[in-house]
């Protein structure tokens, strides 16, 4: 070996020295701790982001209903000649002649143990008078929301597929023409169309309301799905339209990846291209408002639910609003900014495990 060959022996020696070793077991589990340690902490601060919007949902909830200019007193006594005395004894018994503060804090301190007080108008407890109604806002919209979610996925994938053809063009303009549609004005057209009558088409369905009032057992359940179909239809016909629009939008950005290229490349068929490539990476923003839609359930739609006089959360809201019912309202307004709330945070807990990027 040479003087001169050895400094450069010498400098290949220290370059492997210095070199990162191969990753192994240990730095696998590194990583692996680490990702969990980020998304533990990624969901801890969703669930505290959720809590304090909650309790904002709670505060709002007491204030916002009692900008309302009606007092609930005179309207519970359905304009019947009554004494100044009378009307005083009736707001000490409601405890509305307590001082606002006072009110708040009570409210406050009943709500956190999950008593929202006592109805109004129903003179029961207001928890008790939610979960008497919330079957049938499940009921109703938990229908409406497997139909269209399923509905408008599928014709969301259809359609962006065969971007710019017929059927396209046709089923963009529709979804598009339902969406700008305000629901209550379609509900009550299809009552005047298919429950009323017009011209040679019958009245084949029922005006409102869940059941006949006169049934059981089979011919019961056959009542209760009778009744189901036009608000259902309604519903449907809004809901679909949204996710077809967001699913169509998502795969066409989609569509122009490296990634399908490659797949069609390598000799896939377009079908399976579609459908284990594309329309799963396209999901994610409609995962999203699957979730959204989720947490609207329980609040259900208010205005259908009182146009076909649907016995669920938003009617029971509705009536509560025209005394103005304030334990009621606030209570029902209290559940349905809690359902949305907690299906959002969902969303975002689970939205990693389908995208790694984000939460980390």
């Amino acid at each position: 070996m040479t003087a001169e060959s050895t400094p450069a022996l010498v400098q290949v020696a220290d370059a492997h020295a210095e070199s990162p070793a191969p990753a192994g077991p240990a730095s696998a589990r590194d990583r692996r701790a680490h990702n969990t340690k980020a998304y533990l902490q990624y969901v801890a601060a969703k669930i505290a982001g959720a809590a304090v919007s909650l309790f904002a949902v709670l505060v709002t909830s007491f204030f916002l209903f009692r900008l309302i200019p009606s007092d609930p007193v005179k309207q519970m006594t359905g304009g019947r000649p009554v004494s100044t005395e009378q009307l005083e004894s009736l707001r000490h018994q409601l405890g509305l002649d307590q001082p606002m503060w006072q009110q708040f804090t009570s409210y406050i301190g009943d709500a956190l143990t999950g008593d929202f007080g006592t109805s109004f108008q129903f003179h029961a407890p207001v928890i008790d008078k939610i979960v008497e109604a919330l079957p049938a806002t499940l009921l109703l919209t938990g229908t409406s929301y497997v139909l269209y979610t399923a509905i408008g996925i599928w014709l969301g994938t259809r359609t962006a597929w065969r971007n710019g053809s017929r059927s396209d063009r046709f089923n963009t303009a529709f979804a598009l023409t339902l969406y700008s549609v305000p629901s209550f004005w379609l509900g009550l057209l299809l009552i005047i169309v298919f429950a009323v009558g017009v011209g040679p088409i019958p009245g084949m369905f029922p005006t409102g309301g869940m059941e006949s009032g006169n049934e059981s057992g089979l011919a019961y359940v056959l009542d209760v799905v009778h009744h189901l179909v036009l608000p259902v239809i309604t519903l449907v016909a809004v809901g679909y339209a949204q996710t077809l629009l967001v699913m169509r939008s998502s795969l066409l950005d989609e569509m122009g990846s490296d990634y399908l290229t490659t797949a069609r490349a390598k000799g896939l068929r377009d079908d399976v291209v579609r459908r284990k490539h594309a329309v799963p990476n396209a999901m994610l923003p409609t995962f999203t408002l699957m979730f959204v839609n989720l947490g609207h359930m329980v609040a259900g739609q208010i205005l259908v639910e009182t146009v076909f006089s649907w016995p669920g959360l938003g009617g029971l809201f509705y009536q509560a609003l025209s005394v103005p019912d304030l334990p009621l309202v606030q209570g029902l307004f209290f559940v349905f900014a809690t359902a949305v709330i907690l299906a959002n945070t969902l969303a975002d807990v689970l939205y990693p495990l389908l995208d790694p990027r984000v939460g980390r």
